[in-house]
């Protein structure tokens, strides 16, 4: 991926900063002269690199702005110093007053901050001068701390993904639902579309255990993981909830979809043993409790959740492999139907 640069400046200013910068082969390059505009941008697609001239009307407040942003106080902020009264108190005021003004821009937010000459500014020349060669050498570094930013949002990328992510089967895990649940119920809501959920659970694990060890037992919810996962819809997400539990959450999926989903899951899971190795296979059956959002459930769908477990309890109790929601109740061998009470 391209470094992305951002410049903030004149047409005149453009043409003055050297080749080497504006060779769109090397970065991702987009110029802006408005200052809304230039924080609109920074906030949709931040760059990596931020070019400022400063007699552009609202460099310095952008300057200022950037760093007061937490989340975008990583882009690198180039300030070329341009203003012609400044340019000549430098002149007159000499090193020390220079060292002062460059302490003050560093203060407001630059990270460089570069003075170019009357004579550059003026100069047509297209050969590099002193202050394109800082330019180009504070460029050098800020290319280094993008480079390092991005090396750290992929290894925090990689970090999250593990924490997020059940070893055992590979689905998610149930801090990552406590996470995206809530996400999905905001956008549910905002978008006025339909979700549910399912909560299964293995019937009679804890006999597989025994009987063959946890060894067997682990790759049996390996097994039943994968043939789950394949059997989903794209909309719908899985979840390791714990032990031999798991959630599905079915976005834009009615009460009624639900079930069909759930009742399809519960057939192609106890129609087919699963082959634990070339000696052994065990058939086993699951069951399910299906709930959709209501208007009255929580935005972290801690209800959502409670009502589809009240359901894989009355399924339990129903005597195992089958299906019930709050709406209704399916066997998982009959077209039976039945309302069953939330």
């Amino acid at each position: 991926m391209k470094i992305s640069i951002l410049i903030f400046g004149s047409d005149k200013f453009i043409a003055r900063l050297s080749d080497q910068i504006c060779d769109a082969n090397s970065f991702n390059l987009e110029v802006i002269t408005n200052l809304n505009q230039a924080i609109s941008c920074i906030q949709s697609t931040p760059p990596d690199i931020l070019i400022l001239q400063a007699s552009c009307d609202g460099s310095l407040e952008l300057c200022c702005w950037l760093k007061q942003q937490t989340k975008l106080s990583w882009i690198y902020c180039i300030l070329l110093e341009d203003r012609s009264q400044l340019l000549l108190d430098r002149s007159k005021y000499g090193r020390e007053w220079e060292l002062e003004m460059t302490s003050i821009a560093l203060q407001e937010g630059a990270d460089a901050y570069i003075w170019q000459s009357p004579e550059e500014i003026n100069s047509n020349s297209t050969e590099l001068c002193s202050s394109q060669n800082l330019l180009l050498a504070q460029l050098t570094v800020g290319l280094r701390k993008a480079q390092k930013y991005r090396d750290l949002i992929r290894t925090n990328d990689l970090l999250s993904a593990i924490a997020l992510a059940d070893s055992l089967t590979e689905l998610s895990n149930r801090r990552a639902l406590e996470w995206d649940l809530p996400r999905q119920i905001q956008k549910a809501r905002t978008n006025g579309t339909p979700l549910s959920l399912i909560i299964l659970d293995v019937d009679y694990f804890k006999r597989v255990n025994d009987t063959y060890g946890h060894l067997v037992g682990d790759r049996l919810l390996q097994l039943l993981s994968n043939r789950v996962r394949q059997n989903l819809r794209y909309q719908d997400t899985p979840f390791r909830y714990g032990g031999e539990e798991f959630v599905i959450i079915l976005s834009h999926t009615s009460c009624d979809e639900a079930v069909v989903v759930a009742r399809r899951l519960n057939r192609i899971v106890g129609e087919q043993p699963f082959a634990i190795n070339n000696q052994l296979s065990i058939n086993v059956t699951i069951s399910l409790g299906a709930a959709c959002l209501r208007t009255e459930d929580d935005v972290n769908g801690m209800s959502l959740l409670n009502r589809a477990d009240q359901c894989l309890l009355q399924a339990k109790a129903a005597g195992r492999n089958c299906v019930i929601s709050c709406e209704n109740y399916l066997s998982g061998h009959t077209s039976h139907l039945r309302v069953v009470s939330s």
